[in-house]
């Protein structure tokens, strides 16, 4: 089982987007894939269509999520939080939801002194059951984002190379070097850096020709982290796909879908999806096939 945390201390550079995507990706390849959402706005768990209810009698999240299976060590296992993405991907993904009362328990858990490794426990207990396992993280250096890079064993940094995004990259080194001195007290390996993964990236013919190389160099030189080869566009299919709506009586329900399912009915989706068929063969090449 491989575990893979999308992160970047930035918002708005198209994390969430990465994340569901990749995973979408690696079930269509038939590997069996774990979406986690470690973030309080929930928006993994909104695009994996999770979230379709008006009112908070209809919440069938508040009572089983995340932070319930990182509040206690012996109940709330995996298999008690998980469930399958809804019209999201064909096949569908397993998720576990997350939901805004994160908020309310960041400070509880932090009380707790096995909490940062309880996520990392409890995954290892299911490594025969998934091949990937696919972490979306706050955009902050909070303890669901630790728990996050404490618990996988490879990271993507997703990120639109501007330049508070760039700046950005500081903090995320010195929360990546505080996360491994944790994990070698705990016996686990440093985590593996994939790489700063283009997002969000401009199709502007002058950008792409002048200001994105300089943009990526000042990476490799300033900040001493890798990029992938791979890049996201901006583009409006991507936008799309994930605020889908589907009418339900007199109600207009959220009806995402991922980038491969949504190429399948619009062309326009297609470069897009190509694009994360892209991703998806490099990060393979890099940490292997789990088969």
């Amino acid at each position: 089982m491989k575990i893979i945390s999308i992160y970047h201390n930035k918002g708005g550079v198209g994390k969430t987007t990465v994340a569901v995507n990749l995973a979408a990706g690696l079930r269509k390849r038939n590997y069996r894939v774990l979406l986690v959402d470690l973030d309080s706005q929930a928006n993994s768990t909104f695009a994996a269509g999770l979230i379709k209810f008006q009112f908070d009698e209809e919440d069938t999240l508040k009572d089983n999520n995340v932070y319930h299976l990182l509040e206690s060590a012996e109940f709330f296992k995996i298999p008690e939080v998980v469930r399958p993405s809804q019209f999201f991907n064909t096949p569908e993904i397993d998720v576990i939801p997350s939901h805004i009362n994160l908020i309310e328990g960041q400070y509880k858990l932090r009380q707790i002194v096995a909490g940062l490794s309880r996520l990392s426990k409890k995954l290892d207990y299911e490594k025969e059951n998934y091949d990937f396992v696919v972490i979306d993280t706050p955009p902050s250096r909070d303890f669901y984002a630790q728990i996050a890079l404490i618990a996988c064993d490879y990271l993507i940094i997703p990120s639109d190379l501007k330049p508070f995004a760039n700046q950005g990259l500081l903090s995320v080194k010195s929360f990546i070097k505080e996360c491994d001195e944790f994990r070698a007290n705990i016996g686990k390996k440093t985590i593996t850096i994939l790489g700063v993964l283009p997002s969000k990236i401009s199709t502007n013919a002058q950008s792409l020709n002048k200001v994105f190389p300089q943009q990526k160099q000042a990476v490799l030189d300033k900040y001493q982290l890798p990029i992938l080869d791979s890049i996201i566009f901006e583009r409006v299919a991507l936008s799309h796909c994930l605020n889908q709506t589907m009418t339900v009586g007199d109600l207009e329900m959220p009806d995402p879908r991922s980038i491969f399912d949504y190429a399948e009915r619009h062309a326009s989706a297609n470069t897009s999806a190509e694009e994360f068929e892209s991703l998806i063969k490099e990060i393979l090449s890099k940490i292997g096939n789990p088969f």
